[in-house]
């Protein structure tokens, strides 16, 4: 499998997405070696969705035990009024429109988007 590493950007407020493909990929293409290194991003309609729900709080802990790094879009998470909690989390909230454009225009980055 490929070396390079995953950005996996995650948008959807709808947990039976977040479950049954989001989060099951990414844990597995970490656990399982597919990538090297994981950037899981967390934007838009998700950031509220994660501040609310224990369940899906506790993968994104043991996305971090596992080593995947853990973004927010924090002008997503503002307009949510969620950017404390998910600093409470121990993600990294920052503004990422040019973060994103840097992973997109990278050679070494692949992209996908959920």
């Amino acid at each position: 499998m490929g070396k390079e590493r995953l950005i996996v950007v995650w948008t959807s407020g709808d947990k039976d997405v977040a479950e049954k493909m989001v989060f099951m990929y990414t844990l597995n293409a970490k656990l399982r070696g597919w990538w090297d290194n994981i950037c899981f991003i967390i934007w838009g309609p998700s950031s509220k969705l994660l501040s609310e729900d224990k369940d899906l709080q506790e993968q994104i802990i043991k996305f971090q035990k596992e080593g995947i790094k853990v973004e927010a879009c924090q002008a997503c998470a503002d307009q949510y009024g969620v950017s404390d909690k998910l600093r409470e989390l121990g993600i990294e909230v920052k503004y990422m429109g040019e973060p994103l454009t840097e992973y997109i225009k990278s050679d070494k980055d692949k992209v996908i988007t959920f």
